[in-house]
């Protein structure tokens, strides 16, 4: 479920700076705000796939149940991994947001989503539909380690990982 209190990822960094233990990560500034939403929040569940969004429609098309999708897309900027269609299904189906390590496309379609997406830019071009990927598996976004179950917590300031909720 998406975060029932207001937070700010400033704080959470406040409370947190001192934990060394791992649990408690931020992802670097390298990630633009085109969804609907620009402060979102959820449990991952997460997608490894290269230039390939098939297991990315597959996730996006069941429940979401506030959770956020992140996307090992291997910061591929020849490829959206993302469109109009991918998170208007994830507004649709209760996903709180979208994160993707690559592009996405359909800027004006993405900001009418009632969702959060980020990612590294915008390109214009689809994929190919390959069948290809891994869904739930560790990844490494922009060399952050995320786990399925993590909490990622977004907003203007950016985007955090906690191992576990926060609020």
């Amino acid at each position: 479920m998406t975060s029932p209190v207001p937070f700010s990822t400033c704080d959470l960094c406040d409370a947190h700076k001192g934990d060394d233990s791992g649990a408690f990560r931020i992802l670097p500034p390298v990630f633009h705000s085109f969804g609907g939403l620009s402060v979102f929040a959820g449990p991952v569940t997460t997608v490894k796939c290269f230039e390939d969004n098939s297991l990315i429609k597959a996730a996006l098309d069941t429940p979401g149940n506030g959770r956020v999708l992140v996307v090992d897309g291997g910061g591929s900027l020849r490829r959206a991994l993302v469109g109009g269609n991918l998170a208007a299904a994830a507004a649709r189906n209760g996903w709180a947001g979208i994160v993707v390590d690559g592009c996405v496309r359909d800027a004006a379609e993405l900001q009418a989503a009632s969702v959060g997406v980020r990612a590294l830019g915008l390109m214009p071009l689809p994929t190919d539909k390959r069948n290809e990927g891994q869904r739930d598996v560790t990844v490494s976004i922009q060399g952050v380690v995320v786990r399925p179950g993590d909490w990622l917590y977004a907003d203007a300031d950016g985007m955090v990982i906690s191992a576990t909720a926060l609020l």
